[in-house]
């Protein structure tokens, strides 16, 4: 399997994006993930690669470029670059029914991470202040999203999260995960991977408090 670095690849379309976004403010409006989605279905696609502002892109690139090019390492570049759009589709084709408009790369996002987590539970990661296994990180963001959403359906929602699309995302990023780890080697299986400290705690400060 040949690394390609399709994580900073994507990572550069959404620069390069949100650049046209900042300097063509109806741009946005047309790729938009909206009602119009279901007559324009492209919007399900070119939605992933928008965002809302430079936060919003760079808290997504650090997560897309931590974990895509972890899982790259481990399932190849095509099996990622399907388990990021995949997802991503998916968990907009989710959200569409509860949000009146959606845009960014988060669902996909954790579409990766929730593959990751299915591939390699044992991974460590720094989350919360501690060293964990990326598979109990994964409950305690889930239990957040769950949080969210619960607030979001009782018509308090916390903020702008798009909580429903993480869930989708992470929950066919299980699917898959369980898919790529069934026809995977063993010897892989069990490689050890270590994510250095100081940037499993950026990650974690920065995109999920």
């Amino acid at each position: 399997m040949k690394f390609r670095y399709y994580s900073f690849k994507l990572s550069g379309i959404m620069i390069l994006v949100f650049l046209v976004q900042f300097f063509i403010p109806s741009f946005e409006e047309l790729f938009i993930l909206n009602q119009s989605s279901f007559i324009q279905a492209w919007r399900f696609f070119t939605a992933i690669f928008l965002h809302a502002s430079l936060a919003h892109l760079i808290l997504n690139l650090f997560a897309l470029i931590l974990f895509g090019s972890i899982l790259e390492s481990l399932i190849g570049g095509r099996r990622f670059l399907f388990t990021f759009f995949a997802t991503g589709l998916l968990a907009n084709l989710v959200a569409i029914n509860f949000y009146q408009s959606s845009l960014g790369a988060s669902g996909a996002i954790f579409g990766v991470i929730g593959a990751l987590i299915i591939v390699r539970p044992m991974l460590p990661v720094w989350a919360f202040g501690l060293p964990m296994p990326i598979f109990v990180a994964g409950i305690i963001w889930i239990g957040a999203d769950l949080l969210g959403t619960a607030g979001f359906l009782m018509g308090n929602p916390i903020d702008n999260t798009g909580n429903i699309a993480h869930l989708s995302g992470v929950f066919f990023g299980f699917l898959l995960g369980a898919w790529y780890r069934r026809n995977m080697p063993r010897r892989i299986r069990k490689r050890n991977l270590v994510i250095p400290e100081d940037i499993a705690r950026r990650w974690e400060d920065a995109y999920v408090k």
